[in-house]
């Protein structure tokens, strides 16, 4: 009758002299191929290319809120009441010649009674007549993108018109402010709990392969080998399944992201595509977000390796 390749090992293990070379094995301590550490591999995968695409949409949001932050901020808007006895064509134009005359001022656009109508169409509906209605005119004054403007003089002279009043948008940014810094929030924590999911795999997964392995890693105590020694070859092991992981999960997010560029290139010159774009910008995370997505990848196989090694001193400790 054959005997376990362990208790061959186990019989042929001898005390190793002190300060004597450590053993070489022709196998490897922690199997390279199990189906736990395929397991492994996939969850890696997924919680990178989960957390690459957060990484994505954050910056696409963020980029987005500061285009429209940008445009927003470059506009102002002047509107004129209407009021008994009250002209209100040549209240328009002195108030376009007010806003014409100041400095940093880019292009001044009045809108006519028909277009200040329709811009109501979509709280009133279409179709309706307008005609008994106090609809205020509106002015749009783009200002000009090399600064120079004053705003605060635009309003003090707008305002010392009858019924004229100025907006100058700081609601809207701050909204979109706001909005930006909560879908930053947002992703950070998405990140934080993807991170943790992946530290508590990487420990479960640990401990099974240090289960299973037991009589060799007792083997070699009985040997002499240090807990570093064979936490090492562990660190080593689970560091290669989370570059392995964290490669195919980040090279599966870049190319969503590279397929979705492509696409919205495809589609820029359709109605649709112009609303997405102006919505969410070119679909591009550019640079900085390709980065972003391999120092995740780096990241996921630092913390697998980390965690891996903490878990096997962790578990030598209990053990010893």
């Amino acid at each position: 009758m054959s005997m376990p390749d362990h208790a061959h090992d186990e019989m042929a293990a001898a005390p190793r002299p002190p300060g004597g070379p450590m053993p070489r094995f022709e196998a490897a301590i922690v199997p390279k191929s199990s189906i736990a550490g395929r397991a492994l591999m996939a969850v890696v995968a997924i919680m990178t290319f989960l957390a690459s695409l957060t990484t994505g949409a954050v910056m696409l949001v963020q980029a987005a809120a500061g285009e429209w932050q940008s445009e927003v901020a470059r506009e102002v808007t002047i509107q004129i009441r209407p009021a008994p006895g009250r002209d209100l064509d040549a209240a328009v134009n002195q108030a376009v010649d007010i806003a014409r005359a100041q400095k940093g001022i880019a292009e001044v656009r009045p809108y006519s009674r028909e277009e200040s109508g329709r811009l109501l169409e979509p709280w009133l509906g279409s179709g309706l007549a307008l005609d008994d209605l106090p609809v205020p005119r509106i002015i749009v004054v783009r200002l000009a993108s090399d600064g120079g403007h004053d705003v605060a003089a635009l309003r003090q002279a707008i305002t010392a018109l009858p019924g004229a009043s100025l907006d100058d948008h700081r609601g809207w940014v701050e909204r979109m402010r706001a909005m930006a810094r909560t879908a930053i929030a947002g992703g950070a924590a998405v990140l934080a709990l993807m991170f943790v999911v992946t530290v508590l795999s990487v420990a479960f997964a640990t401990r099974g392969a240090m289960a299973n392995n037991k009589p060799i890693v007792e083997v070699l105590h009985f040997i002499g080998a240090k807990d570093g020694y064979i936490a090492g070859h562990f660190q080593r092991h689970f560091l290669a399944l989370g570059f392995k992981g964290g490669a195919i999960g980040g090279g599966a997010a870049i190319a969503l992201f590279a397929a979705a560029q492509l696409l919205s290139d495809w589609f820029l010159a359709t109605a649709g595509g112009d609303q997405v774009s102006a919505l969410f910008g070119s679909f591009s995370i550019g640079v900085a977000g390709y980065l972003a997505v391999a120092l995740q990848v780096g990241l996921v196989s630092i913390v697998t390796a980390v965690t891996s090694r903490r878990t096997v001193r962790q578990t030598l400790a209990e053990m010893t």
